[in-house]
């Protein structure tokens, strides 16, 4: 070989060596692709009203903002995916992320060990716990300062469960304990101090950083308890070693490159923007301007057809289930009839928003094909209120077929008529008068049953006002726009129901004897 040709091949073996060495170092695995993105997605499990985390930034309820949302985009764009957030409830995000309908939760959520038991957390951001209470509210100096007093916690967080061990000590000294009330929202909590029905609130203080010209300096800082516990925000994965790792390295470069120190300053979300509650910008009348600007906002018209839509679809399919079940009910004893009657028995005595967690959170569990996409919020509510409104439907249809007279069903066997004959022209038209005034009255119960679908983030009326509410904190306005179109809505029923009840008045038999007489 000549020297031409052995200098050729040393340097294409040091290019190879090189070659081989950069794709191994862990700065070239960088763009790896984790298995939390699915089809080139990267799907978010958040809850819109935790500002300035993630909320919702204006009236149109899918336009999302704050820091959890901005680095959620700057992660997809790293890993070159499509971010897709997916917005629920605070107590449905874990279970979403266990059931596979999203990659990752970031919403505020802090760094415990008690949820690394069963997820992976990777941190970004500091925080720290506070105790807030009225303006004027003397300080605190240990947490057990609150001995006796009542004070407001989110559900879904631990922070009552942390209480709970305040409480311990407090009993442990025959001290009386703290009382704690849990409310679904981080709205409603402030609100409870704002009109003094508790001593004070557990928040985090970024929150209450973002909240001081809303609140007007209505609330102030009282305590700030160091628990190791709740020192940082952190997002969270389905266990597995290596996305772990990608997500860490992709925090730690957004960290080292200054990105999210960007965030931060951007979302108020520092140590530096810490002051007192002194800024008096809150109006304390009831706005008109926004009380009108919600009535008729394009998101309270799209929530209220939402709310009306599902209501009308989950009726119609409990009447189509419930009417076999009644004439069933109505014959004779079979194994069928008893299963037919534990369905019914089963359905009404276990509370509707159990039902509707169930199917939404444990179906997935155990029946894969309830991860998918195409079981939307919209397909679980109207699943869960269809059955769960059948069972009700039953008795009323099951009474409505027994009040038919049984001679009329004798008369049309006289004149040869087949069963279906029977029932569809004889026992069908005279149970329908009977079964549909309080048919209406059961729908007008379920139109307002419909507000429970918030809880599994269908953007129906109370969940567009509730996320309204969190992030402008002006509650009598937009809970009073909200009051205006469920008494539309119910009152036209009603109305709807007056009218049938007197087109079929002469199928009360008290009525027609009195006629007669």
């Amino acid at each position: 070989m000549s020297p031409g040709s052995r200098g050729l091949s040393v340097l294409l073996c040091l290019l190879f060596t090189l070659t081989g060495l950069v794709l191994h170092h862990p700065a070239a695995r960088a763009d790896e692709t984790p298995g939390f993105i699915q089809d080139g997605q990267l799907t978010l499990c958040t809850n819109p009203t935790l500002p300035p985390m993630t909320f919702v930034n204006g009236s149109d309820t899918t336009a999302l903002a704050g820091m959890d949302i901005d680095l959620a985009r700057l992660l997809a764009a790293r890993w070159h995916a499509t971010f897709v957030p997916d917005t629920m409830d605070f107590e449905g995000m874990f279970p979403s992320l266990a059931a596979r309908r999203c990659g990752m939760v970031i919403s505020g959520v802090l760094r415990q060990s008690g949820r690394e038991k069963n997820y992976d957390a990777v941190p970004y951001a500091d925080s720290a716990l506070v105790v807030v209470a009225r303006a004027g509210a003397p300080k605190l100096t240990a947490m057990t300062d609150l001995s006796g007093k009542t004070i407001a916690t989110q559900s879904g967080t631990s922070y009552a469960a942390r209480i709970e061990k305040e409480n311990d000590t407090l009993r442990a000294e025959g001290r009386t304990p703290i009382i704690v009330q849990q409310y679904p929202t981080e709205d409603q909590v402030v609100q409870q101090v704002l009109i003094g029905r508790v001593n004070a609130f557990i928040s985090q203080d970024v929150e209450l950083y973002y909240r001081q010209k809303q609140l007007g300096g209505k609330v102030s800082i009282i305590f700030k308890p160091d628990y190791p516990d709740y020192r940082q925000f952190a997002i969270y994965i389905r266990k597995n070693a290596e996305d772990r790792v990608q997500l860490q390295r992709a925090i730690d470069d957004l960290t080292s490159g200054g990105e999210i120190a960007g965030l931060e300053k951007k979302w108020g979300v520092s140590g530096e923007h810490e002051q007192v509650f002194s800024e008096k910008n809150a109006p304390a009348r009831f706005d008109f301007a926004t009380f009108f600007s919600a009535l008729t906002s394009v998101a309270f018209l799209k929530g209220a057809a939402l709310t009306l839509t599902i209501a009308v679809l989950s009726h119609m399919m409990a009447i189509v289930i419930s009417i076999p079940i009644a004439m069933r009910l109505n014959g004779p004893d079979s194994p069928l009839k008893f299963i037919l009657s534990a369905y019914v028995a089963v359905f009404r005595g276990a509370p509707t928003l159990l039902q509707l967690l169930f199917i939404w959170n444990a179906l997935p569990q155990f029946l894969p094909f309830f991860r998918e996409h195409w079981f939307t919020p919209f397909l679980a509510t109207w699943l869960s209120l269809s059955i769960n409104e059948s069972a009700y439907q039953v008795e009323i249809n099951r009474a409505a077929l027994r009040a038919v007279d049984p001679g009329q069903r004798l008369a049309a066997d006289a004149l040869g008529m087949k069963s279906a004959q029977v029932y569809r022209h004889v026992i069908f038209p005279q149970a329908l008068r009977i079964a549909l005034p309080p048919t209406i009255n059961e729908f007008i119960s379920l139109l307002k049953t419909t507000s429970l679908a918030s809880v599994i983030s269908l953007q129906e009326l109370l969940a567009v006002t509730q996320i309204q509410v969190a992030r402008t904190f002006e509650f009598t306005e937009y809970y009073s726009a909200a009051l205006i179109y469920y008494l539309a809505m119910v009152f036209f029923f009603l109305y709807l129901q007056k009218r049938i009840e007197r087109r079929f008045a002469w199928a009360d038999r008290n009525k027609a004897s009195a006629n007669v007489a």
